[in-house]
């Protein structure tokens, strides 16, 4: 796979990430690592199915309609990728070896076996690095014209793992630097005895994450990364309903 790097993203592939709303004043800046399920037509269908191209495995479900029904609810900028976390996940550092799964869920990807370095980096270079750039570059302009952000980060999560039923309906996870933010928001969020919330669950943030790490530690920004339970955001409506809960709730820790 040594000729990739050249070929990886073809004039017909679709660029490696998009911003919605880009020029939205609040405050907040919604990122979406991994909102879409593109591959390159280089790579084919890295062995999977259909079925699998659509799982939980490949594309956190729901999030992209989330992200732009929030970045119009907050007037909020969304930067999110474009391509499947199975192609490179873009919430793990890039020289990790995870980075690339090889297995996921009970589903091995032969399209990422016995990958060279070569191949590694042409997709690091390619879609990792560029959706990252854009994060950092929005930043640097917020923070040159003295806007305030706060980042947050968009997931979601299945509803069952390893056989392991999920009852969250939402999660809020933080870890170090300004988790005053998140923290506020959680409160929010628990405050509505209808919504069952996790407090860093159904994942707890860790040294495996790699955004909010990468950009919220260094700058002092505040911050709090969002998993929806993906059985509720699958259609339009629920997108639309639960954006509006995030809405609320980060408004509300906001002010």
């Amino acid at each position: 796979m040594a000729g990739e790097a050249a070929i990886l993203l073809g004039p017909d592939n679709p660029a490696p990430f998009a911003i919605d709303n880009a020029e939205g004043r609040s405050p907040f800046l919604l990122v979406g690592d991994h909102a879409g399920a593109a591959i390159p037509a280089s790579l084919g269908d890295l062995g999977l199915t259909a079925a699998d191209r659509a799982r939980h495995i490949a594309i956190d479900i729901g999030t992209r309609g989330v992200g732009r029904a929030l970045a119009h609810l907050l007037d909020a900028p969304f930067i999110h990728q474009t391509y499947s976390r199975l192609v490179i996940d873009c919430n793990r550092d890039p020289g990790h070896e995870n980075a690339i799964a090889i297995q996921s869920d009970g589903t091995y990807i032969t399209g990422n076996s016995a990958l060279d370095d070569a191949a590694r980096q042409a997709r690091i270079a390619a879609i990792h690095t560029p959706y990252h750039a854009a994060i950092s570059a929005m930043l640097d302009a917020r923070q040159t014209a003295g806007t305030e952000t706060i980042l947050l980060s968009l997931h979601s999560f299945t509803p069952k793992l390893n056989g392991i039923v999920r009852p969250w309906q939402i999660g809020v996870l933080h870890w170090l630097g300004r988790t005053d933010f998140a923290t506020a928001m959680l409160a929010q969020l628990q405050g509505d005895q209808a919504i069952y919330v996790g407090d860093n669950a159904p994942y707890r943030m860790d040294a495996t994450d790699y955004t909010i790490p990468l950009h919220a530690f260094p700058r002092d920004l505040r911050y709090a990364e969002i998993e929806i339970r993906q059985d509720l955001v699958s259609d339009h409506s629920g997108q639309a309903h639960w954006a509006e809960q995030i809405q609320k709730a980060a408004t509300s820790a906001w002010r």
